[in-house]
């Protein structure tokens, strides 16, 4: 099966870190990232054509154009992606952001790390559960 994550993000040196921890942490997933919410609906909504859904999306908050939340609902909205686990890695941590993304269907709100090593150890725990141990939905049913 392959193990595609989503990872929508607009900082270029958060992207860099996000894939050096992946590396680092060992994890046997490909990383798509795209840089704003247009893409990520862009790449969602083509999913049939890139063989299928990801595994799960890591979704930032504060993007251009489109914002993180508004990806969620629309994410929630669409009938063949809307058990799509969904997990707000952000560097927000407001309780306005954090009750919202619940509202809205989140499966998880975590915020980013300040350092590469906690940062790696929260792709290893993110991919052990997300990646290996979570049973993933049944498509169609």
């Amino acid at each position: 099966m392959d193990n595609k994550i989503l990872h929508v993000e607009d900082n270029p040196d958060d992207v860099l870190l996000m894939n050096l921890a992946f590396s680092r942490a060992g994890v046997a997933a490909n990383l798509h990232v795209v840089s704003d919410g247009d893409e990520a609906i862009a790449a969602l909504g083509d999913g049939e054509s890139n063989g299928g859904p990801p595994v799960c999306v890591l979704l930032d908050v504060k993007l251009p154009r489109v914002s993180g939340m508004e990806v969620l609902a629309w994410i929630r909205s669409q009938p063949r992606l809307r058990r799509l686990p969904v997990i707000l890695l952000t560097s927000s941590s407001q309780t306005a952001d954090i009750n919202r993304a619940y509202d809205l269907g989140a499966n998880s709100f975590l915020v980013k790390p300040p350092d590469l090593d906690s940062l790696t150890q929260l792709v290893k725990t993110v991919a052990h559960y997300w990646v290996q141990t979570n049973v993933r939905p049944v498509a169609n049913v």
